[in-house]
């Protein structure tokens, strides 16, 4: 091959597999984004959502909320409830993500390449609601009918595999679409921070609620105060949270437009694969996901044993975690300041959060680990109080900048390929998870017999009898994660697309986008007529 042959073919490849697309706003010409200039600053600057698309989110998040803080306690509801050996859970958990890394690329790219009359997402959310939460409500239903304490039950482990099954297939079809879909309804930065607030301020309560009545209730039921069984608390939480998802989704998913322009012809499939290397700042978080993904806390539920059996119960409980409650709401307000201290740079706003955090987390284990002890059950409250009160002081503006830094990720992916691959790049952070199951099920189940912790012993204030124990356990729930944090701020040092940067590079993806909806006008639909449909 001639040395110009072959510098033609290595410049091809690199702009193949690295350069931007021919048709992306970020290789087009000023003078073709210029036809359009006046519109795409309009979009980047115009809020379009109505009451009812901020609100709708919020609802659908409520329930989602729901299921996904009854989800923290799968575990316990596996080993403790259903009384499933912990070997056949880790069994069914690795099938379970082995499964996922053959199904989600798949559920991905047919995503990706979804364009209907109605939308991207909201078709799959219609859907897959009713299936997703109904196979859910299903899952921790089972322990009503399984009973027994045999841990190795071949009824048992065969349901708990089916409904798991089921379940992932369909938290895939259901989520992928569900998380992209705040994106695609506008085109204003300042319009989908409004629909995050809404979803963190109306579905955080749905979180809450299960907090609130699950710990209380199932001491009542650990001390026989009550009758009502763990089994039966966790599928009744389920059905009335399987309930609210399946109508507030649908609801939402039918009441809010997709106003974004996206291409109609998607990208081959085998391009969308690279769309990840194109994007620097994308690429870059992944990696180091990627090495910290089999991090793993022992996979238990140590936040209920530090409430149960450190705390001594739901009322230090609710004393430990009220100055957060407070101060989570409250952080509302310090959104304002928080976009005037860091003048709209996402960037520094979320490094300085994640700086904070872990601080307050470093001083809290310090703090408790030193002083633990049963006779300083109150002393220990006071700790967790005071600086987990710190930490939800910040959760305002942590929300709504870290929620907005990975949407402007995706959105540079649009601008340097011209494709939103949101399903394929979704799929392949899911997938970093299932590829390291494995490694993260091995370190489970070595944390989880280095903590020492007996399940076999019912919840109750120091019922392990060990100050060791509780210690590790401790660190478990608070500490083991600071590392990670850590390593993972290090991708964001890097990333760019701040200041003018950012709303240039905003600009001429609208520019871009209103070009197309120019391209796409048939006799009576005109460009203008579109325009004002996207703007109204």
């Amino acid at each position: 091959m001639s040395e110009n042959n072959s510098k033609f073919s290595k410049d091809n490849i690199t702009k193949t597999v690295f350069g931007a697309e021919e048709n992306s706003a970020a290789s087009m010409s000023k003078k073709e984004l210029s036809k359009h200039s006046d519109t795409a600053i309009r979009m980047f600057h115009t809020r379009v959502l109505s009451p009812k698309e901020l609100i709708f989110p919020g609802i659908g998040a409520f329930a989602t909320q729901m299921l996904m803080a009854l989800g923290q306690y799968r575990m316990l509801y596996l080993v403790n409830v259903l009384r499933l050996d912990m070997v056949y859970i880790i069994f069914i958990s690795t099938l379970i993500g082995i499964y996922d890394v053959l199904n989600n690329p798949i559920m991905g790219a047919i995503y990706d390449r979804t364009r209907t009359r109605w939308g991207k997402s909201r078709p799959w959310i219609i859907f897959t609601s009713i299936p997703y939460f109904l196979s859910t409500v299903a899952l921790y239903g089972g322990a009503v009918f399984f009973n027994d304490g045999v841990g190795n039950d071949s009824k048992k482990i065969i349901f708990v595999f089916s409904t798991m099954f089921i379940q992932e297939t369909f938290s895939t079809m259901y989520s992928i679409p569900r998380g992209s879909i705040i994106q695609l309804q506008t085109p204003n930065p300042k319009d989908r921070i409004n629909v995050g607030l809404f979803e963190q301020y109306i579905g955080n309560p749905g979180a809450q609620v299960v907090f609130i009545f699950f710990l209380p209730l199932m001491e009542l039921s650990n001390k026989g105060y009550i009758t009502l069984s763990l089994s039966h608390l966790f599928f009744i939480i389920a059905a009335a949270s399987g309930i609210i998802g399946a109508v507030a989704n649908i609801s939402m998913a039918i009441i809010c437009k997709e106003r974004v322009m996206l291409q109609q012809k998607p990208a081959p499939l085998h391009k969308a694969f690279f769309y990840m290397l194109k994007n620097k700042h994308l690429l870059r978080v992944y990696i180091f996901e990627f090495i910290f993904s089999f991090w793993s806390d022992g996979g238990y539920k140590w936040d209920v044993v530090t409430q149960q059996e450190i705390f001594g119960g739901s009322i230090p409980t609710f004393i430990a975690y009220l100055p957060y409650n407070i101060l989570d709401v409250a952080s509302l307000g310090l959104i304002p300041w928080f976009s005037k201290v860091f003048k709209n740079n996402t960037r520094n706003a979320f490094i300085a959060i994640r700086i904070w955090d872990l601080a307050v987390s470093i001083m809290m284990v310090i703090l408790c680990c030193s002083f633990m002890d049963q006779k300083n059950r109150w002393l220990l409250v006071g700790i967790y109080a005071f600086f987990y009160g710190l930490n939800g002081l910040n959760n305002g503006p942590s929300k709504v900048f870290v929620a907005e830094l990975g949407r402007e990720i995706n959105d540079y992916t649009e601008y340097v390929t011209g494709e939103r691959p949101d399903g394929t790049i979704t799929v392949l952070y899911q997938l970093i998870v299932k590829v390291t199951a494995p490694l993260n099920a091995l370190l489970t189940l070595f944390l989880f017999k280095w903590s020492g912790y007996d399940t076999t012993i019912t919840m109750l204030p120091w019922s392990q009898g060990s100050k060791v124990v509780y210690q590790k356990v401790f660190f478990l729930f608070v500490g083991v994660t600071l590392f990670p944090q850590v390593i993972k701020i290090i991708p964001y040092l890097f990333y760019d697309i701040v200041g003018d940067k950012r709303e240039k590079m905003y600009i001429e993806l609208n520019a871009r986008r209103a070009l197309m909806a120019a391209s796409a006008k048939s006799a009576d639909e005109s460009f203008a007529e579109a325009m004002a449909e996207s703007m109204s």
